[in-house]
């Protein structure tokens, strides 16, 4: 079905460092679409369980956490479906994961009816953007602007104050995660790659979800596919050093240093053997908290995460320049929370105040918060086996550093119960609602880093053109038209890594381009005067 390439791949053996979707679906694509075996696939991973970022579990008190809430589409993530399409659902092994997702959103259909509430536990009328014509003007100007003249200017170079208390910023902010002092390059490629989600932003009609949570839905199916095919999985496992020969001009990684177990080991490379690097981390030096005690606030100083990365960049300006990403925690850092309900109190109240069905609102953003708090509330269960008296949902804060409305500190201060009681203020409910829950606290102090304004080359190519033997993949590669903070942009980018080294003859699937779409543009024009 797929043409293969050139090189002896019996003679190849290929290591993927870092055990997140990048690499999962890197080492799917080599399988599937190489025809290399995957008892010649490696894959280190320093934190178990695989996965990375697509993180989710049922902790030891039987309370769930997870780092992150993300929301699919189906009309875009154009290289995760065409994987997915070929992995089966845990659930249903007679289907493809694409499969059972597309009937699943055909049950629950996302219309939200509350989006956006206000400090007086009023739902906004979102029908309206609320933009000026120099907002309109501004974001036009913004958008048709090349990324060469965007430079590394921010966000708010670009927008004038009125612009970040419109409907549209409250409601595209908390969906993507932006700040006004992130990179103006990214909000323009998430303008235009979601353009066609623009007309649908007060229901979020676009949004799609799996069954489950992501790692239980995506990424435990995946990695019993991998297993299936025998690729090995080396867990607890840091690679300290990729050691890298340069001769005229071109680098070759010739020998990988690890820390496995507490015991040191290299792993010489032949030349044929290949190495996918994931750079950097978005959930890097991560901490949980619990009900009872707030999370620690740690740095990459604590977790060594983007040690390997500053290494390899080291007089190798193609190799990016993680600086730019890492240095500045207040700008690149918010918290998220997990609340595991053990009755069905505070769902009813919401779905009754909301008027959606939970897995039907999306995001429900107090606008007022201090800490621009949002929650969802998914489809139950969350997670397979989940109990039946178990409900779980999901929120964060994109300004963790600032006093709450209801509780007088940061909520990186606070513990789970004193989210609750900022979360019942807003919501004017009593905190005998949460009696018998608890709430989960996560910090993350990089995980806006990839929106952190950047100049081209600060991110690397996922191969290098001086590089014969060694990809980058994640999410701080370049990728012209696509957008980070993506599961999308993770694989797409293993994607171009394994079809460029492997030279594989098979066309990658385009990104959509919404932008250029004469419908979209007249249906985005008609929404943005409305």
């Amino acid at each position: 079905m797929f043409q293969s390439f050139n090189r002896q791949v019996d003679l190849m053996k290929a290591y993927f460092i870092g055990g997140g979707i990048g690499s999962l679906s890197g080492a799917a694509f080599m399988i599937r679409d190489g025809g290399v075996s995957g008892r010649d696939i490696t894959i280190f991973e320093k934190r178990l369980p695989y996965g990375g970022s697509l993180d989710g579990a049922r902790l030891a008190d039987g309370s769930y956490s997870m780092r992150g809430g993300r929301m699919l589409t189906t009309e875009q993530y154009e290289c995760t479906w065409d994987l997915l399409s070929t992995i089966p659902s845990d659930s249903r092994p007679e289907e493809n994961i694409l499969a059972e997702t597309v009937a699943f959103n055909e049950l629950h259909v996302t219309h939200a009816q509350a989006r956006l509430v206000d400090i007086n536990r009023h739902k906004v009328d979102v029908s309206t953007m609320g933009f000026s014509m120099q907002d309109r003007i501004e974001m036009t100007r913004l958008t048709e602007a090349s990324e060469e003249k965007l430079g590394n200017s921010l966000i708010s170079d670009w927008l004038s104050p009125p612009f970040f208390t419109t409907n549209f910023w409250y409601m595209w902010q908390t969906t993507f995660a932006f700040q006004t002092w992130h990179s103006a390059v990214e909000f323009r490629r998430y303008l235009r790659r979601f353009m066609n989600e623009f007309p649908m932003m007060d229901t979020l009609g676009g949004v799609k979800r799996t069954v489950y949570n992501q790692h239980d839905s995506i990424v435990m199916p995946l990695v019993r596919w991998l297993e299936g095919h025998g690729v090995n999985f080396v867990g607890g496992a840091t690679v300290e050093d990729i050691e890298i020969a340069t001769t005229d001009g071109r680098h070759r990684a010739t020998r990988l240093a690890l820390t496995q177990d507490g015991a040191q080991r290299t792993i010489d490379l032949a030349a044929d053997d290949l190495v996918f690097y994931t750079a950097g981390s978005m959930t890097d030096a991560t901490s949980l908290g619990s009900h009872d005690t707030p999370p620690k606030q740690l740095t990459k100083d604590d977790s060594h995460g983007w040690t390997l990365w500053e290494k390899l960049a080291a007089g190798r300006p193609e190799f990016g320049n993680p600086a730019i990403f890492n240095s500045c925690i207040p700008e690149s850092s918010f918290e998220s929370f997990t609340v595991t309900c053990r009755n069905a109190r505070f769902f009813d109240a919401m779905q009754s105040f909301s008027g959606n069905v939970a897995g039907t609102g999306g995001l429900v953003t107090f606008k007022d918060s201090n800490w621009r708090m949002s929650i969802v509330l998914y489809t139950q269960p969350y997670f397979p086996n989940q109990p039946d008296t178990i409900k779980i949902f999901w929120g964060y804060g994109l300004y963790p550093d600032r006093i709450g409305n209801f509780v007088g500190k940061p909520m990186s201060e606070c513990n789970g119960a004193e989210i609750l009681k900022e979360l019942c203020g807003h919501l004017r409910f009593p905190l005998t609602m949460f009696e018998d829950a608890t709430c989960v606290p996560c910090w993350m102090p990089y995980i806006m880093s990839m929106f952190m304004p950047r100049s081209y080359g600060d991110r690397p190519l996922p191969v290098p053109l001086t590089s014969r033997n060694l990809a980058f993949i994640g999410q701080f590669v370049e990728l012209p038209e696509d957008a980070v903070f993506t599961i999308e942009y993770s694989v797409r980018a293993a994607m171009h890594a394994v079809y460029q080294l492997l030279k594989i003859d098979r066309a990658i699937p385009p990104v959509t381009p919404y932008d250029k779409s004469l419908k979209v543009l007249l249906q985005s024009v008609v929404k943005s005067f409305a």
